[in-house]
């Protein structure tokens, strides 16, 4: 990486590199990275009589006149050119100069979109150069399309990048020549170049394989390097078998565990029963098992002397945790206690003071188990549930709440294993795909148009007359003037007004006070309401087996896996659950998210879907995670390049040498992500 800056470059004072500074780009070495979005084929030439309107054309041609004319204090610059087979007019709007850019008789390069316009061939702000140019960027090749800034132009950007290859001779390899070797990988020198200014499509397509795998197999280094640190540097408390508690824990569950719930626990119990730190991401689908399996975990802790954690994004979530949990903590004698926002004064201080005495077995909580005075005496186990709304930084810091605790982390979305390799590379994942005995899969339906809707909400008010309980979901809090999505609001207000006016109703939304929301949501699980109107704030921490139908507005509002998650707030009980995805008539046809629910009610397939339909950038959301941005991989399109990056990582890793020389370069390249773990 040339850590060079910038304005090292002919040309870059301090007004470029601010603009510059807008896209990440500090350095010459940033400058280098910041890779094509795009390309246009510009190669191809023909002549002026085989342009047709309403297509792009690259042609060659001799500059006949100029001319400048002002409309209204508005200049339209002209430029006619001719080739042997006809005329063709170049035409910019407030540009004047353009006129003088070009003589009469120069052979030009033009690029541009054509339109019919007065019994002539027009291009409207062309791409021209001069034929006798030497360094062509713009016209007559391969042209990278770059993502841009106010006041920094494609020219402009092309030259830039231009400049900083000519600026250094030979890039720096990053890459060992047998791993370069294995793969089949061209050199970074190569890559580079060819990846800004392509000689053909073949070595663009070279220069990408390159760089995708570089960025992917670092990230695995990485990932490898950290996962390899709490292994071999770090031991854990070695817990003994199970015993007495976890033995009658398991007679007393309502439910016998299904045989993924067995192997997730065995997978578990071997971890906590070594010196290394379990370092486990328990996935499974919304309803799957997943507590009962933490729970397990958590008494085995506490069976060994040792206190639990188990945190989770919502105060709602994680009161549904401890209601679920405490009654049979506490009749296997284990104590456990809550720690929410909520939890304020002398009873928070009496509640941490039992907790660093050791007084308090088992302490589930929110965000608020991450504060300071937050104390353990001897933690054995963290389980963090919904673990993809927590940053990496704040799985550290929870860590830090004893010597070296082993650690499970809980996802109800089923993660694609290309994304698992990238999100979770530094920990073991045991899978639930079975859901428990007697689960009816949720019929999932969609409808569009006003005659459909209000038969869906018939069906609903008959559904609660009959004694079930439903949902209604929708995408914003008030009515916005930018969007036409229904709000929630509105809806409440529309539906108990008319055809849920003989129903007791209740609202949630994010923008209510901690206690109105609660009050709302115990209502509902005690059945004092029949429908709960809601925007997303639904989508973790409510299990009501009572509810037995999920209506979602516009719902081609949402993403994909979103979608599911709210399905899984029904279906929860023994009674068959439907799940209506209202669409909006005027966006016409289905979308491909909204067929693949009807379709499958696999949260796995469901997620590799989404993963193609809306790619890496979007799914889950890298920003939350604490990940670093991948610049050009796509996961869903170079899944067996990351299966070949994340064994060669493992690979490199092995050999201590090698660890030495890459790990400056990994601490350099990722420091900003996973300092808190590099520093651990």
């Amino acid at each position: 990486m040339n850590n060079q800056s910038i304005t090292a470059l002919k040309g870059v004072g301090d007004a470029i590199s601010k603009r510059l500074a807008r896209l990440g780009i500090i350095t010459i070495g940033e400058l280098l990275e910041h890779f094509p979005r795009r390309y246009e084929d510009r190669s191809t030439q023909c002549k002026i009589s085989q342009i047709r309107p309403g297509g792009v054309a690259a042609f060659t041609a001799v500059v006949e006149k100029g001319e400048l004319q002002f409309v209204r204090g508005k200049s339209i610059a002209r430029l006619w050119v001719r080739d042997e087979t006809g005329l063709a007019v170049l035409v910019w709007f407030n540009q004047p100069y353009r006129t003088k850019t070009w003589k009469v008789g120069d052979r030009v390069l033009v690029y541009g979109k054509a339109i019919w316009f007065r019994d002539c061939i027009q291009i409207e702000s062309p791409e021209v150069e001069n034929e006798s140019a030497q360094d062509s960027f713009n016209t007559a090749r391969i042209v990278p399309i770059y993502p841009l800034t106010q006041g920094v132009a494609a020219r402009v950007m092309r030259k830039l990048i231009a400049a900083a290859l000519q600026s250094v001779e030979v890039l720096h390899e990053t890459i060992p020549s047998d791993i370069r070797k294995k793969y089949g990988l061209i050199t970074r020198d190569s890559a580079l170049r060819e990846i800004h200014f392509p000689t053909d499509w073949q070595q663009m397509k070279q220069a990408k394989r390159r760089i995708v795998f570089e960025e992917l197999f670092y990230l695995q280094c990485a990932l490898v390097y950290l996962r390899n640190q709490r292994l071999n540097e770090r031991r854990s408390f070695q817990h003994a078998a199970d015993s007495d508690k976890v033995q009658r824990l398991l007679e007393l569950l309502p439910f016998d565990l299904t045989n993924d719930q067995i192997e997730a626990y065995a997978e578990i119990r071997k971890d906590m029963e070594s010196d290394k730190p379990m370092h486990r991401l328990l996935q499974g689908d919304v309803g799957s098992g997943k507590t009962a399996v933490a729970l397990l975990a958590l008494v085995k802790t506490v069976e060994n002397g040792l206190q639990g954690i188990m945190m989770a994004p919502t105060e709602i979530l994680a009161e549904q945790h401890f209601q679920y949990c405490s009654e049979l903590l506490f009749r296997v004698g284990v104590r456990s206690a809550l720690l929410t926002g909520r939890v304020k004064g002398r009873t928070r201080n009496e509640l941490l003071a039992q907790v660093k005495a050791g007084e308090i077995d088992v302490l589930f909580g929110t965000h608020a188990l991450l504060q300071p005075d937050v104390l353990f005496l001897n933690t054995g186990l963290i389980v963090v549930d919904e673990q993809h709304r927590f940053g990496v930084n704040q799985r550290a810091i929870l860590q830090g709440k004893g010597e070296v605790p082993h650690t499970m982390v809980m996802s109800a979305t089923p993660i694609p294993r290309t994304m698992a390799l990238t999100l979770y590379g530094d920990l073991d994942i045991s899978t639930i795909r079975q859901l428990p005995p007697g689960r009816k899969p949720v019929v999932t339906v969609v409808r569009s148009g006003d005659a459909a809707r209000e038969k869906v909400y018939r069906y609903l008010a008959m559904e609660v007359k009959s004694g079930r309980q439903g949902y209604v979901v929708c995408p914003l809090i008030e009515e916005s003037e930018k969007t036409e999505a229904q709000s929630a609001l509105a809806v409440f207000n529309e539906l108990t007004a008319t055809l849920l006016n003989t129903v007791a109703c209740g609202l949630l939304h994010g923008r209510m006070s901690a206690e109105d929301k609660e009050t709302v949501m115990r209502k509902f699980v005690a059945g004092e309401l029949g429908v709960l109107v809601s925007t997303t704030v639904i989508e973790v921490g409510i299990n009501v087996p009572n509810a037995t139908m999920m209506i979602i507005e516009d719902a081609e509002r949402f993403g994909l896996a979103q979608l599911h998650q709210l399905r899984g707030r029904v279906g929860r009980g023994a009674e068959q659950s439907f799940c209506v995805l209202l669409q909006n008539p005027a966006d016409g046809e289905v979308p491909e998210r909204l067929k693949v629910l009807v379709e499958t009610a696999d949260g796995f397939a469901v997620a590799e879907k989404d993963l193609i339909i809306r790619g890496p950038g979007q799914f889950l959301g890298y920003r939350q995670h604490g990940l670093p941005e991948i610049k050009m991989a796509n996961l869903a399109d170079d899944a067996g390049l990351l299966v070949e990056a994340h064994e060669a990582g493992i690979a490199l890793m092995k050999d201590p040498k090698e660890v030495n020389a890459v790990l400056p370069y990994l601490k350099h390249r990722f420091e900003r992500f996973f300092g808190v773990l590099f520093a651990g």
